[in-house]
């Protein structure tokens, strides 16, 4: 098994480009199971979730291969409608692959999905948006078998703005008869990129990013070619172990507008931002001082999916912070690990009181989820000696190769083979 060796107390320097947004990549893959035709997606990021999206595209007939930095996908002989227990454990993004898979084939079968275990993450909106649209749904043994020969439009309301059920939705509407309309709509910037890419291939759906999604059925969806969003939380990562370590950095192809939670707390607190077009440059003396709360919220509040990288930075700033953690109830499995670096944290029910203190040291840590993994990372580059993490394939799922990244900034890091 992999692990990640970082030894501490660099500052980072120098620019980097921020890759495609896995977030986006994994619902737009799903999506091209609608496409009768050619899909070409640029700037194709090798995260291991996307690869694994990939092989449960070409397990339902699809074809792939890569040119340079493009992925060119052959959708014409999408006939198969299972996505069977060992490829559905590798990722959670299966799951909203059902929607596609309905609206082209008019069954499905999916096992229940993997990815990380930060919640119980239930998918019953997922199923009640699905039966919205007529389709009849059985749950037996651990597989979601599904009917939809008679899937048409209608009014999906959302108890809650799950993005990963808004999308299902989106796509299951796409193909259908009528008009779809989702009430409650989470309003995450993937969301909106996965309605500009069905729109290329030919679909009619507006509202993204509001939380009313329209959606007028079209018979087929052809051929797209399309470039997905820049990853928000990569960029984020990075800005906070800039943060963190001091020093100078500058990353391109970041759409900033997206990490503005993320630049109000930060910004003239424990560093200086600049932004200029897709450039945000992060100037920080790592004299930091700390954030008295944190909150998770869906877009566009403070992401979950940042709230390990700020809970490391927190716990080398002056002061006492508080973290609540409002969308998944186990997303603190990283606390411990932190602990034995020298954090100091309590923890009880989603919240996390953080005293910062003068130094982390350096230890043998895992990873036990991608972000809280991430986390580590950022909190080893500041530590005093080494940092061992293990299980980095959880990282893999949503970072090519944050080691390569963070040493081109000048971070003393390596992955090495155990």
């Amino acid at each position: 098994m992999d692990k990640i060796i970082v030894k501490g107390g660099r500052k980072l320097s120098g620019e980097l480009e921020i890759s495609s947004a896995k977030n986006s990549c994994l619902p737009i893959l799903a999506g091209s199971i609608l496409c009768s035709g050619e899909v070409i997606l640029h700037k194709y990021p090798k995260y291991d979730d996307v690869t694994n999206m990939i092989e449960i595209l070409q397990n339902l007939g699809g074809k792939s291969k890569v040119q340079s930095q493009s992925l060119i996908l052959d959708m014409n002989n999408i006939s198969k409608f299972e996505i069977p227990r060992e490829l559905a454990s590798l990722t959670r993004s299966s799951i909203f692959s059902l929607g596609a898979i309905l609206g082209r084939v008019k069954f499905a079968k999916v096992a229940y999905p993997g990815g990380c275990e930060i919640g119980a993450r239930p998918i019953d909106l997922h199923i009640k948006g699905l039966e919205a649209l007529n389709v009849k749904i059985v749950d037996r043994r651990g597989y979601l078998t599904c009917d939809g020969r008679e899937l048409r439009g209608g009014n999906v309301h959302l108890d809650f703005p799950s993005v990963g059920a808004t999308e299902n939705v989106m796509m299951a509407g796409v193909l259908a008869k009528g008009k779809t309309k989702i009430f409650n709509a989470a309003k995450e910037p993937e969301i909106v990129d996965l309605q500009n890419f069905l729109n290329k291939a030919g679909a009619k759906i507006k509202g993204a990013g509001t939380s009313t999604i329209i959606i007028d059925g079209v018979e087929k969806l052809g051929s797209v070619e399309y470039t997905p969003l820049p990853d928000r939380i990569i960029a984020g990562t990075y800005i906070i172990g800039s943060v963190m370590c001091g020093g100078d950095i500058t990353l391109t192809g970041v759409k900033t507008e997206h990490i503005q939670s993320l630049i109000s707390k930060l910004d003239n607190n424990c560093c200086k931002i600049t932004i200029k077009g897709d450039r945000i440059r992060v100037l920080s003396s790592g004299k930091l001082k700390s954030i008295n709360k944190i909150e998770t919220m869906p877009y566009p509040g403070f992401p979950t999916d940042l709230q390990p990288q700020i809970m490391a930075l927190e716990t080398i700033s002056n002061g006492t912070s508080v973290i609540v953690e409002n969308l998944f109830e186990t997303r603190f499995k990283h606390v411990g690990e932190l602990i034995k670096m020298g954090a100091q944290i309590l923890t009880e029910g989603r919240s996390a009181v953080i005293k910062g203190v003068e130094k982390l040291y350096g230890a043998e840590v895992v990873a036990t989820d991608l972000r809280g993994g991430a986390g580590l990372v950022l909190a080893g580059l500041v530590a005093d000696g080494y940092t061992t993490i293990s299980n980095v394939g959880q990282i893999k799922r949503g970072y090519e190769s944050i080691e390569k990244d963070l040493s081109i900034l000048g971070a003393d890091i390596k992955k090495v083979e155990s």
